[in-house]
């Protein structure tokens, strides 16, 4: 839990420890850095309640959004940055029961019921009364409702070949570049019919979706931070603020103003990728 502060410091212990079915915490990040690798014995919801929340694995960075979840699997080191204050609820469940979700990362759309079942054990006491109680059944419906949540790769996969990952790295630390694949094929040493076969073959999409999926997800930091749509374009490189919501609503389905207002409780996402 580097750098993360629980709300419940009290009462808080280390969620790996605790003897529960499904432990939850309510986690408050107020700063613009990120946290240290670290993983857990139990598989991780994280809920975002407001804010954004970006988190990288070795295989990729996802950023979710307010009102959504990524789920981590027991075992899988990773890193979370905020933009701004950030609220979360964080469900750490048992292993052995979250063994037929999915064996991946992935963004989970919380719909109304399962959000007031993360709310739920995110106020409840840690040690819970086990055996044949309200808390024990409610775990079996949370399961349930998980199974069925709408689930979104809505990652960043990063490529391994240390051309590409040089490649990524740079437009990540400058998303306004705007160079073409023979130029950055003279920068990295490598013809640009090998980057975008390599490209294809490492993310799976291709260089100009990847660049794309950089910029969503580098946007809505951005905006969670209350930054105006038209300082994001320029600071992505667009040549223009339509061209920018345009990319934006091809993608997500709604303009960057929408986004977060449509994301408030009781709103289902079903998610657009078009990339």
């Amino acid at each position: 839990m580097d750098g993360i502060t629980p709300k419940k410091e009290s009462n808080f212990d280390d969620p790996d420890k605790i003897p529960r079915a499904v432990v939850g915490l309510s986690i408050e990040l107020a700063i613009i850095e990120g946290t240290e690798g670290h993983r857990h014995q139990k598989a991780q919801l994280l809920y975002v309640i407001s804010g954004v929340i970006t988190i990288e694995t070795s295989t990729g960075i996802w950023t979710v959004p307010p009102q959504c979840a990524i789920w981590i699997p027991a075992g899988v080191t990773h890193r979370a940055r905020a933009a701004g204050q950030v609220s979360i609820g964080s469900l750490y469940i048992d292993p052995d029961l979250a063994g037929s979700f999915r064996k991946e990362c992935g963004i989970v759309f919380i719909q109304p019921l399962l959000r007031e079942l993360i709310l739920r054990f995110v106020r409840e006491p840690q040690y819970y009364p086990e055996g044949e109680t309200r808390e024990t059944r409610l775990v079996l419906v949370l399961l349930d409702e998980l199974q069925s949540a709408p689930v979104e790769s809505l990652h960043l996969p990063m490529p391994r070949d240390r051309r590409l990952y040089l490649m990524a790295q740079t437009l990540h630390d400058d998303p306004s570049l705007r160079f073409t694949l023979e130029e950055w094929g003279a920068r990295v040493g490598a013809s640009n019919r090998t980057i975008s076969r390599l490209f294809q073959l490492e993310t799976g999409m291709s260089f100009g979706c990847w660049k794309r999926q950089l910029h969503i997800g580098l946007g809505l930091q951005r905006l969670a931070m209350g930054e105006s749509v038209n300082n994001i374009a320029i600071v992505l490189g667009y040549e223009s603020t339509s061209a920018f919501i345009a990319m934006f609503r091809r993608i997500l389905g709604t303009t960057p103003t929408r986004y977060f207002s449509e994301s408030m409780p009781g709103t289902v996402r079903t998610g657009k990728r078009k990339v």
